[in-house]
């Protein structure tokens, strides 16, 4: 699991280091204001463009054809690679559909405020991931509500 999170950073990483210019939000500004949104705009559609580019990497080495290794232990390493790779995949696709949200509240005005409290979410936590919708103390309090009906 921590691979799999790693490798979500690692590409975020590399999509704010290809955004152009060298604007980075600060909190001495208004907060969300246009300058800010269009700047996580852009990251949100360069880490979009990152996730879909891999994809394609994927399917490609896909297609050309099945496992054949002819050794049992390396065939079994090969497979077990590969379905780590596609659920690494099927993570990013649900992760698309979050960056999709979040272009839509940029769009809406909504981006930044938490969908529980209305209040600003803060400019450290976007920045180190574009697409929360919640401050750290909802996404708390929301964690402890879900463990507590697991529990149950």
């Amino acid at each position: 699991m921590a691979g799999v999170l790693s490798d979500e950073i690692d590409v975020l990483a590399k999509a704010r280091r290809a955004l152009p210019g060298d604007y980075f939000p600060s909190e001495d500004e208004e907060y969300m204001n246009e300058q800010q949104q269009d700047y996580f705009r852009r990251l949100l559609l360069e880490w979009k463009r990152s996730i879909l580019s891999a994809s394609v990497d994927t399917l490609s080495a896909l297609q050309e054809g099945p496992i054949r290794e002819p050794d049992l232990n390396d065939r079994a390493s090969s497979e077990t690679d590969w379905g780590i790779e596609l659920r690494t995949r099927d993570r990013q696709r649900k992760l698309i559909a979050k960056i999709d949200s979040a272009m839509r509240r940029i769009d809406e005005g909504d981006y930044g405020y938490c969908e529980v409290t209305g209040e600003p979410i803060g400019l450290g936590r976007l920045v180190a991931r574009p697409i929360a919708t919640m401050t750290v103390e909802a996404q708390q309090a929301h964690e402890r509500r879900e463990k507590v009906s697991r529990d149950n």
